[in-house]
């Protein structure tokens, strides 16, 4: 039972840390597209 909840537990820790860690690409993403659109705004 003990090895059933562990195994559980760390399966749900990895999936928690794989979605966080694309967040943060998407934030970067964003903020790098949003860079991009001022950036070109003044050149125009």
């Amino acid at each position: 039972m003990f090895r059933k909840m562990l195994v559980t537990l760390a399966i749900a820790g990895v999936a928690l840390t794989a979605s966080a860690c694309n967040t943060v690409k998407g934030v970067g993403r964003d903020i790098e597209s949003v860079g991009q659109a001022g950036s070109d705004a003044m050149h125009k």
